[in-house]
């Protein structure tokens, strides 16, 4: 997993991983969840996959429209 920029400094993202049409997301409790195009859409893994490389804006990104969404909870 690529360490999450977090330039804010409050992010609740502490890592990410890409993937093809997919990206996994470690939170700062160390739970892992997999969110893939099937379970939260095509734009949304997109605009998640470039929130995660700008280092800014995932955790609420994530918690206003995806939090549910997950194909898989890894960790």
């Amino acid at each position: 997993m690529k360490p999450y920029r977090n330039l804010s400094g409050r992010s609740g993202v502490r890592a990410y991983q890409l993937g093809l049409d997919a990206i996994s997301v470690e939170f700062a409790d160390g739970s892992v969840y997999l969110y893939t195009r099937a379970s939260a859409g095509s734009a949304a893994i997109a605009h998640m996959q470039a929130l995660a490389e700008a280092g800014r804006g995932l955790a609420t990104y994530i918690n206003r429209h995806v939090s549910e969404r997950y194909a898989e909870r890894l960790r």
